[in-house]
């Protein structure tokens, strides 16, 4: 299967607000079945945050009572909507720090980044209050760190076939069920996914 690169062209395209996926064989672990949401792309480099990775024995309530968002105590008053919410390994880079992907019904000003098609990104604790308040983006995931690529670098991981990339949408990147993203970004693209990975193979 071949598949044209959009950087082929001479004039430069950037594909924030998309979703990236990983080729079966682009030989990284912590990007293996990974679908990435494209934060920030440009001349300069790119950010994205894993939305299918889950973090392995942390909850988002564990969260809150670890950043002294809420006493350990407030947990069971949580609004249901906060218990609600994934949290995935967001990437490779700065995993100590929350990233909260969300709708766009919440904006805080200086802090939240408006991206595309209805998505926004907040990294302050201020939207970790609000949701659990019940006062927060109507959908949300908080991812532990990012993905990060220096200037040309993503591009030429696409050149290489490392990477897919399809339109993002709201269902796909809020769906708490994080084990089915995969083949259904694959499927988004038109590829199935089982005749992917046999046509693929090895790194």
């Amino acid at each position: 299967m071949t598949t044209a690169s959009p950087f082929d062209s001479p004039e430069a395209t950037f594909l924030d607000g998309q979703l990236l996926v990983a080729m079966p064989g682009m030989g990284d672990k912590r990007f293996e079945r990974a679908v990435i949401y494209l934060c920030a792309h440009s001349a300069d480099g790119a950010m994205g945050i894993i939305i299918n990775h889950p973090a392995k024995r942390v909850s988002f309530t564990d969260l809150l009572v670890q950043l002294d968002v809420i006493e350990p105590d407030e947990a069971i008053r949580l609004p249901t909507s906060a218990g609600n919410v994934p949290v995935v390994k967001g990437g490779p880079v700065d995993t100590g720090r929350g990233f909260v992907l969300h709708s766009t019904d919440y904006h805080v000003d200086s802090s939240t980044m408006e991206i595309d098609g209805g998505v926004s990104l907040t990294a302050t604790v201020d939207v970790l209050r609000a949701i659990a308040k019940g006062l927060g983006p109507h959908r949300a995931m908080l991812a532990l760190g990012y993905a990060g690529w220096e200037p040309g670098q993503l591009e030429q991981e696409i050149r290489q076939m490392g990477w897919l990339h399809c339109p993002a949408d709201e269902a796909l990147i809020f769906d708490p069920a994080l084990d089915t993203k995969y083949d259904r970004a694959l499927r988004k693209i038109g590829i199935d996914p089982g005749s992917l990975s046999s046509q693929t193979g090895h790194a």
